[in-house]
């Protein structure tokens, strides 16, 4: 005495033969094409929308050159903070690029130098006997300045123009 179960409507016996592991008349293929239909119409939806943007790219803002500026007052691209020991007890000499500067007015001499650069670089030199707290003192004072990196020179490295 074997019992069946008989579905009241076919397309529940349909579904209820892939649930049991037989194999009815609904087959995966079935379920899948129209999910590809809609995930191409959505990107092709979205496409369009991006399409539409107005305001592409990001707008930059670049250093232009003053023009009023000649040849022999162009700027050099290398800057050159030199830490110069002086005397015993006193605190070392400032140079940039060979000129004499006052510890005062370093941080506006170079606010002044990278206002229009693009590229923020400078470099620091110490002598040897000049004590590293004033090296450090140039590098916070480049930093308030403006300047984005600092590189350190050895004394045996020569930079073009010294």
């Amino acid at each position: 005495m074997l019992q069946t179960r008989a579905c009241p409507r076919a397309s529940e016996g349909a579904f209820y033969g892939v649930l049991n592991g037989r194999r009815g008349s609904v087959r995966s293929a079935d379920y899948v094409t129209p999910l590809i239909d809609v995930l191409l119409t959505l990107i092709i939806v979205f496409m369009v929308v991006v399409s539409m943007d107005k305001e592409q790219g990001e707008t930059a803002q670049i250093p232009q050159p003053d023009q009023k500026q000649t040849a022999a007052q162009q700027q050099s691209r290398t800057v050159v903070i030199q830490v110069v020991w002086s005397k015993e007890g006193q605190p070392p000499a400032v140079k940039i690029n060979q000129e004499d500067v006052r510890w005062e007015d370093l941080e506006g001499r170079l606010a002044k130098i990278y206002l229009t650069r693009a590229e923020k670089v400078v470099f620091v030199r110490g002598d040897a006997d000049v004590d590293f707290q004033y090296v450090a003192e140039v590098i916070d004072v480049a930093h308030h300045a403006g300047v984005e990196r600092v590189g350190l020179l050895t004394m045996d490295r020569e930079v073009a123009g010294e």
